[in-house]
């Protein structure tokens, strides 16, 4: 039985450079793939102009994604699930997070501004994990690169093959769709952002009379030109390279306008990797496997603000969940049931019975989850892959309104447990310090403690801009330095001590004067 629903299932992340496109390609997948009737609405609910997976309030207000949304669907028998991810640079460690629970990633990228910084970082990730990656790009309706300009930039800045498997006929005002090499065929987009229209010509080849029908001697005869050129050069399509993450297919499009969104679709169906094994720290964990396994690779406070809830996303890895079934909390040592488990349509939640691997669920938490968890049926199992970050910015808490102190406590709690910052409290007084890896994530934190938790803060920059985790193996010498240190220490939230610093080189001084002492970049140092 497990075999068939591994099979069905693509579990991929949509990335790219912040205003790219991204978000708007995964409302047009969900609305090719029946989830919902009008882009920027969900079904059962009225047509609103905010997208489905920006469903945060400052998302909205802002027009960027800072929180990865999970969204599933069903297309042509297969079980799809989006993970769509912030494209801001503040936001990269949870984009990081989440391609460690996805089994491929489509990229996006802009016709207009080609390659950009963020999207070399973030395909630098994809490259240190062999992750598949389909590259989309998008905006063709507007003046931009030339098609074969962008994919010289694409290959010589990202550092990986390519293979085109749609062209586009014209760009900008000239736009007219796009041809779909993988599936001869020819498809001519009407510009509604809203609906699916389906003007899909079917061609033998590209000497088929049918096509003056559509375009104009001239048109049809570039189009065969550059197919030429493109199959000379970059050849067909090796499935195989694709999957061992070293060749990416390319497609054309406008997400906006709905072109070529469906032949990205069709041909992801039918390429993309179904769930892969993963890596433990003990051993290779197959997913046809019988027993189940999965990790939490993200945690979310007040999805739904009305009800206050927590929620821990975990990627399942091996065998089948089920409802009300006592799982393994490998962390804890404990055992944890699951009474409502849900799965996803942005913040649309419904019940979940059974979920098989590839698949994200979420669970209601009372804070028993860390990023990084692991549940299993019994074995202690801890997944690799799941990184945590050093930030470079620390502020301190200074509350705005004491009688509401409680909710700040408890808002700065749970927002720093979803991990786009981290926590420090530091001696005398119980000081709160928050250490970020950019500014925008303030921005996020103080918006939802007021607007999620009726709590007001400002942050008072600090100058430390260095992190260090410190252990040692002699508990007398690390009390001693903590002591000596005490302005430069922080606890984490576990209680470790952190010693909080200006630069790099206060830092070496320091390792200098305290040979006893072990520096870690991170939390993870066991």
């Amino acid at each position: 039985m497990l075999h068939p629903e591994i099979e069905k299932r693509k579990t991929f992340a949509i990335i790219s450079h912040p205003d790219a496109g991204k978000t708007t390609l995964t409302e047009k997948f969900l609305l090719f793939g029946g989830a919902i009737n009008t882009a920027g609405a969900v079904k059962r609910n009225k047509a609103n102009q905010s997208n489905t997976s920006d469903f945060m309030e400052i998302e909205r207000q802002r027009g960027i994604s800072v929180a990865t949304s999970v969204m599933g669907f069903e297309y042509s028998g297969k079980r799809i699930n989006i993970l769509d991810t912030p494209g801001h640079k503040d936001f990269a460690e949870d984009t990081y997070r989440t391609l460690s629970a996805v089994d491929s990633v489509v990229l996006v990228v802009d016709c207009v501004k080609g390659v950009e910084e963020q999207t070399e970082k973030l395909m630098s990730v994809c490259r240190m994990r062999n992750t598949p990656v389909i590259i989309f790009i998008n905006k063709m309706d507007r003046e931009g690169k030339e098609a074969f300009d962008l994919l010289d930039e694409i290959e010589d800045k990202l550092n990986i093959s390519l293979c085109p498997q749609s062209w586009p006929i014209g760009q900008g005002h000239t736009f007219k769709g796009v041809y779909s090499i993988y599936h001869n065929q020819l498809n001519l987009f009407h510009s509604d952002k809203t609906k699916v229209t389906d003007s899909v010509v079917k061609v033998n080849d590209l000497n088929d009379d049918a096509l003056l029908d559509y375009l104009q001697e001239k048109e049809v005869s570039t189009l065969k030109d550059e197919t030429e050129l493109v199959n000379g050069v970059y050849g067909d399509l090796d499935v195989s390279l694709y999957k061992e993450g070293l060749l990416a297919p390319v497609f054309f499009g406008s997400a906006i306008n709905n072109f070529g969104i469906k032949e990205l679709l069709d041909t992801f169906i039918e390429i993309a990797p179904s769930p892969r094994h993963r890596e433990a720290e003990e051993r290779d964990v197959l997913v046809e496997e019988k027993n189940f396994s999965g990790f939490v690779f993200k945690i979310h406070a007040n999805l739904d603000p009305k009800h206050r809830d927590r929620i821990a996303f975990l990627r399942i890895c091996s065998g089948k969940f089920e409802r009300n079934k006592f799982y393994y909390h490998t962390r804890q040592d404990k055992k944890m049931k699951f009474a409502n488990p849900m799965d996803f349509m942005a913040n649309e939640k419904s019940l979940v019975e059974e979920a098989w691997p590839g698949d994200v669920v979420g669970l209601y938490d009372s804070g028993n989850f860390k990023i990084g968890d692991t549940l299993t049926e019994g074995e202690k199992l801890q997944f690799k892959g799941i990184p945590s970050f050093s930030p470079a910015i620390f502020k301190e808490v200074e509350n705005m309104d004491p009688m509401r102190t409680k909710q700040l406590e408890k808002g700065i709690e749970q927002l720093t447990d979803e991990g786009v910052a981290q926590l420090f409290v530091m001696q005398p007084g119980n000081r709160k310090v928050i250490g970020a890896v950019g500014e925008l994530q303030f921005e996020v934190i103080n918006f939802r403690l007021e607007h999620e938790y009726g709590a007001k803060c400002r942050f008072r920059t600090l100058t430390y801009s260095r992190s260090r985790w410190v252990t040692s193996d002699d508990k007398k010498k690390l009390d001693e330095f903590v002591k000596r240190k005490q302005q430069h220490i922080g606890t984490d939230k576990e209680g470790n001590p952190v010693y909080l610093s200006d630069n790099d080189f206060m830092i070496e001084m320091t390792k200098r004067d305290y040979p006893d002492i072990d520096f870690h970049t991170t939390s993870e140092h066991k």
